[in-house]
């Protein structure tokens, strides 16, 4: 790319939603940007949206129109699939109207809830799910109480699972009435049932299943089955979970 290519900076962080392009140069001038890992000081500097990696105080800034990303909360009996031959009600049906390709990044078994996230950037979907990026997701479970002081412990040692031994990376037990008790879960396995059958391992079969938080995005007051857009700071913070 020439020096008379490509959109002056500023105004590709202006377009970006993260500031205007007055305030944009005024970033610039601080050297709070960098563009392709190299910080930035001329206000003239173009840029490629398609290809420039632009971080703004060390957050990646998501430039290109073309991608999304969306949150679901996943009600208790839809199924993680994009379509599903047998009619079942699928992931796909809260976004048949889009216009993108998109896809789920990870799963939710069809009787666990919560935060699902959805996207059309394959590269960040795929770090998102490897096991080596250590992306931490917490689940919120209603087991049968109460839960012993041993419990916590025996799940940061691991537990042996028919396909090998798991281990969580936080438990702590948030709530007991009764015979019930509500416990959170926080780790970063993907592998299939991993939380209930860590739970019913160590004598706390899940009864009710609720997926709150993936790394720093988080489920909150959103309402069962509605789909929002990941705000510029939480898609940031996803970049920044996985190295981007």
């Amino acid at each position: 790319m020439t020096s008379n290519e490509g959109i002056r900076l500023q105004k590709v962080l202006a377009q970006a939603g993260v500031a205007s392009r007055r305030a944009a140069e005024e970033l610039i001038a601080a050297g709070r940007v960098s563009v392709n890992g190299t910080v930035v000081s001329e206000f003239g500097r173009r840029v490629d949206p398609e290809t420039a990696v632009i971080h703004v105080d060390g957050v990646r800034v998501v430039v290109r129109t073309d991608l999304v990303y969306l949150a679901l909360n996943k009600p208790r009996g839809v199924h993680t699939t994009m379509s599903d031959d047998r009619g079942r009600p699928c992931v796909g049906d809260y976004v048949r109207d889009r216009r993108e390709r998109l896809f789920h990044v990870g799963r939710l078994d069809a009787d666990t809830e919560g935060l699902l996230l959805l996207t059309n950037d394959g590269d960040l979907a795929h770090r998102l799910m490897h096991p080596s990026f250590v992306v931490l997701k917490t689940y919120l479970a209603e087991v049968p109480g109460p839960v012993g002081r041993t419990v916590g412990r025996q799940l940061r040692n691991g537990v042996e699972l028919d396909d090998g031994p798991a281990k969580v990376d936080g438990f702590r037990v948030v709530d007991t009435n009764g015979g019930k008790a509500l416990v959170e879960v926080v780790l970063h396995e993907g592998r299939n049932h991993i939380v209930r059958r860590m739970l019913a391992e160590v004598g706390h079969p899940v009864r009710k299943l609720v997926r709150t938080q993936v790394a720093d995005v988080r489920l909150g007051s959103q309402r069962s089955g509605t789909l929002r857009g990941l705000t510029r700071a939480e898609i940031g913070s996803l970049f920044a979970a996985v190295g981007l």
